[in-house]
C-alpha cells in the first residue's frame, strides 16, 4: 500500500484530482491508516492510469463512468468509442473551417503594411468570416 503522493508520482496525476475523482465516485475510497492517511493498492494505481489515458484520448468524465462500469461486466464499449470518434470528427471539421478562416484572414491582410490588414476588420465582424467556424 502507498500514500497519495506515491500515487500521484507514480501516475504523473495530480493530488487535487486523485481527490476529485474520489469525491465523484470514479476512483473508489482508499483504506486509511490509524493516522487516517490514505492508504492506496495497486488496484487504484491501474484504476487511475486507465482514468488518465481515457481523459487523455478525450473521453469525458461521463464517458469514463460507463467505460468503468461495462469493465466491470466485462461489456462491450464500442458505442461508446463511436461516439467519442464521431465528437472527434466533428472537432476536426471546426479547427479545419478555423483554420481556413485564419488563413484567408492572413492572406486578406497587406502583409505587415498598416492598415491594410484585414485580419482586425473581420475579427471585429464575424459577418466578414468565409463560413461557420
Amino acid at each position: 500500500m502507498f500514500s497519495i503522493g506515491t500515487l500521484s508520482k507514480v501516475t504523473g496525476c495530480k493530488v487535487e484530482t486523485i481527490r476529485y475523482y474520489e469525491k465523484i465516485g470514479l476512483m473508489p475510497e482508499p483504506a486509511r491508516s490509524e493516522g487516517g492517511q490514505r492508504r492506496y493498492q495497486p488496484r487504484h494505481r491501474e484504476r487511475l492510469g486507465f482514468i488518465r489515458h481515457s481523459r487523455e484520448l478525450g473521453f469525458t468524465l461521463d464517458d469514463i463512468r460507463e467505460l468503468l462500469a461495462l469493465r466491470e461486466q466485462h461489456g462491450h464499449a464500442d458505442a461508446i468509442a463511436r461516439r467519442h470518434r464521431q465528437a472527434v470528427e466533428q472537432r476536426i471539421r471546426a479547427l479545419c473551417a478555423l483554420r481556413d478562416e485564419l488563413d484567408r484572414m492572413i492572406e486578406a491582410c497587406a502583409h505587415g503594411h498598416q492598415g491594410e490588414c484585414r485580419v482586425i476588420e473581420v475579427l471585429s465582424d464575424h459577418n466578414e468570416c468565409a463560413g461557420e467556424h
